[in-house]
This record gives C-alpha cells, sequence and structure tokens, in this order.
C-alpha cells in the first residue's frame, strides 16, 4: 500500500526520491507547460534529435554511400534498432524489425498468418480497440473474398471498458483461424492479461497477435514467457519516436522458416539482396518482413530515444509510471471527486498502462479550460479526458499542480466559458 498526501511539498519530496528525475531535462517544453499527452504523442528528446543531426550531417557528407561507409552505415539500420528495441518486450533482436506503420504491419502481419479454409476463416477482435486494426482486418477479410459480417468475430465488452478474458477464451471455436487484440485499451488504460488469452490460442490452434501501441515503452512485456505470433505497434507515444514515427513488428521466431506475406526487396537474404534477382529469396529472421527502402530520417530520432530507455530501464520506467498515476488517483479521489470527477481506469497496478481516464459529463469543456491553462491533455468521446503522466518527463509536482488547477477550474466554473460541442478536439 503506498502512502500518499496531498500537500505540494509531499510531492516535492516524491521528487527528490525519483531515480529517474534528471531526464525531464533531456526534453524540449515549453516553459510552464505541463504534458500530458505522451499517449498520444511522445515529446521532442535532445538525444533524438542529435540523432537526427547526425544523420542528416552523414547524409549531407556521405551521399549515396551513407549506406555502407563506416562512419555511417545506416544499410542494417533497422537490426540496430531491433537491438536497442527487443528488451522493451523481452524477445531476441532477430525478432524485431522497425518498419512502414502499425496499420501496414497489421497487413503484414494478416498476409503471413491468416490463409483461411472452409474450416477455419474467423479472426477475433474486441469493440474497444482503436479502430484502425479493425479496418485492416475487414479489408484484409474483403481481399480474400469473404464477408466481414461473418468472418470477424467481434466479441463485445460487458462493461465498455475492458476485455474480458473468459469472453475471449470462449469465442475461440473451430472455425477461428487467428486473433488480435490490444495490449492497452486506449480510452480506458485496461491491460490485456495477453499471458492467458496467449495460451488459450495456441491450445486451440489460433494464431494470436498483439497491438503495444498503447503499451510499448510504458509498459514491459516478457514475449519469451508469451510466446505469441506476432505483435506490432507504434513509436511515437511513449518511446517518443517523432509524429508518425516509423513502427514495430515482432515476428515470433518459429515462423521464420513462412516468410513474409507481403514481400519487398529490403525483406530479402542480406548476402543475395544486391544480385537484384526476379526471384525473392527471403531473409530468415523478421527483417524479412520488410519491403522497400527504409527512411533513415524517420528512424534517426527512435535510436536517441531507445538509448535513453537503455540507461534507464523499462522496469524502472514501468515502476515510476505506476507510482505517478496512483499518485494522480490518489488526489483525484481527495481533491476532485467532489466536482463529479472519477476515473475509468484499473485502480489495480496489475492491470493499468500508462495513463489515467478522468472522467466527468463536461470533459470536453474542462479539456479546453485546461489547455488554456498549459496543460495538455487528450479528449475522447463522450467524456474521457486521457492523462498520460510519462516517467521520463512528468514530475509528481507536475501531478499535483495539474490537479491543482483543475480545482481552480471547477472552483470558478471557469469550463462554463467555453463552447461544449464536438469541434475538433485533440
Amino acid at each position: 500500500m503506498r502512502h500518499f498526501e496531498t500537500t505540494l511539498e509531499f510531492s516535492r519530496e516524491m521528487d527528490k526520491k525519483d531515480l529517474l528525475k534528471s531526464y525531464k531535462e533531456r526534453f524540449y517544453m515549453e516553459k510552464g507547460v505541463i504534458y500530458m499527452d505522451g499517449n498520444s504523442c511522445g515529446l521532442c528528446s535532445i538525444d533524438a534529435e542529435v540523432y537526427v543531426m547526425k544523420a542528416l550531417k552523414d547524409w549531407k557528407k556521405f551521399g549515396i554511400d551513407l549506406w555502407t561507409h563506416p562512419e555511417a552505415n545506416y544499410f542494417l539500420y533497422q537490426d540496430k534498432l531491433a537491438k536497442l528495441m527487443a528488451p522493451l518486450i523481452n524477445a531476441k533482436p532477430e525478432e524485431v524489425t522497425i518498419c512502414t506503420n502499425t496499420t501496414i504491419n497489421i497487413h503484414k502481419a494478416l498476409a503471413t498468418f491468416y490463409q483461411p479454409t472452409p474450416q477455419r476463416y474467423k479472426i477475433i477482435v474486441d469493440d474497444l480497440n482503436f479502430p484502425t486494426d479493425k479496418y485492416a482486418v475487414d479489408s484484409f477479410v474483403k481481399l480474400k473474398g469473404l464477408d466481414p459480417e461473418t468472418a470477424v468475430k467481434v466479441v463485445k465488452s460487458r462493461d465498455g471498458k475492458q476485455i474480458f478474458e473468459e469472453d475471449m477464451i470462449e469465442a475461440m471455436t473451430e472455425d477461428v483461424a487467428l486473433i488480435l487484440l490490444p495490449s492497452v485499451l486506449y480510452r480506458s488504460a485496461y491491460l490485456t492479461d495477453m499471458q492467458k488469452i496467449a495460451d488459450a490460442a495456441r491450445e486451440r490452434g489460433i494464431y494470436v497477435g498483439f497491438d503495444l501501441s498503447h503499451s510499448i515503452g510504458s509498459v514491459p512485456h516478457d514475449f519469451e514467457s508469451l510466446n505469441c505470433d506476432f505483435a506490432v505497434w507504434c513509436n511515437y507515444k511513449y518511446v517518443n519516436g517523432g509524429p508518425g514515427a516509423i513502427a514495430g513488428l515482432y515476428i515470433n521466431e518459429k515462423h521464420f522458416s513462412k516468410g513474409p506475406g507481403l514481400a519487398g526487396w529490403q525483406g530479402n537474404n542480406k548476402a543475395t539482396q544486391f544480385d537484384l534477382k526476379q526471384s525473392f529469396e527471403p531473409a530468415e529472421y523478421a527483417g524479412g518482413w520488410q519491403t522497400g527502402t527504409q527512411p533513415i530520417l524517420s528512424m534517426a530520432p527512435i535510436e536517441g530515444s531507445l538509448r535513453m530507455f537503455q540507461e534507464a530501464g523499462i522496469h524502472n520506467i514501468r515502476e515510476k509510471s505506476l507510482k505517478l498515476t496512483a499518485y494522480m488517483m490518489y488526489l483525484i479521489d481527495e481533491k476532485l471527486k467532489k466536482f463529479g470527477f472519477s476515473y475509468g481506469n484499473p485502480a489495480e497496478d496489475q492491470r493499468r498502462g500508462g495513463h489515467v481516464a478522468l472522467e466527468h459529463e463536461e470533459a470536453i469543456r474542462i479539456n479546453k479550460a485546461m489547455k488554456d491553462r498549459k496543460i495538455i491533455p487528450d479528449f475522447r468521446y463522450p467524456n474521457i479526458i486521457r492523462l498520460a503522466p510519462v516517467a521520463f518527463y512528468v514530475s509528481f509536482e507536475d501531478v499535483y499542480r495539474m490537479v491543482e488547477i483543475i480545482e481552480d477550474i471547477m472552483e470558478t466554473k471557469a469550463y462554463e466559458d467555453y463552447d461544449g460541442s464536438r469541434g475538433t478536439v485533440a
């Protein structure tokens, strides 16, 4: 049981004990801003900038030779980044690669693992995941000549906030070929019991994959134990790889011999890639799922960020993240509950991702008022203000001051001055 207090001095004492406090100075943040939107777009770090500038310098100096010159050598940059990324999910470096974006990587995985037969042709998804996953699944099913209405099995949540693993397992009937679920739900911060799902799917001969977009860089995963078939994720949230950063893909080594369902020249066997044969010879590691030439300037900031993860340690990051979110929930209960606030995320550490889902019937107005007070949150319809205290650059004092500002907004009813229509809200 953690002990918290409702004083500014207490938050400062917590910051003094924080082993990661020095990292905040390595991120760019406008003066006076409390940034709570790292679960949507992480901040730019000095470290990321250094590697972007190095890539630009190498391009200017070497031109085409930046791919192979010893001082640059970007030809297998994705493999270098994979070695840095793999510890975040406890996977082997050869099982990880960096490429394209999350949605395209879902298509790559489906092209590899989804081979429907009259007996097995259904894909299980949930109804709470970020919708791009469902869009990708539906469109891929259509490419196979099937109807999503019958081939995509949507297992609905009982409460609209979490995935009930028992319901997913019950849905794993003999006609199911594949299951794709999120690790953390983007609205409620609910952390799926991935091990329970993966074990049940494997017992039934069903391929299973996870979308780690809302957990990677915040929640450590153990893919050696999980032993799922594939995973996808973006790198622009907690990984701080830059807006729209190139994404990640995990392929379990037991499937390397399958080869990619979607092929491209960058996935060719490296020993023969520049023979430029008309027949594809896949590289037998996750790099075989590469397609086109890699965008080095998009990859470079990820190196800087991943080196910070290497320094800090993902388990230390998780420990601080859990303390920050627990402290935030405590302050919400103590200071904001009287104004009608609640949180829709799990209170249990083992079930909570990296953000708090603050709920209020006037959330859209409050969100706008917070932004004008230099708090950067993330609104989700109809009533959720997502608050992500990212361990690298959010302090306990930041959390305290944010709650204090929300309290003032409510006491003065300042939120009533803002438009409550939908519009476009980030």
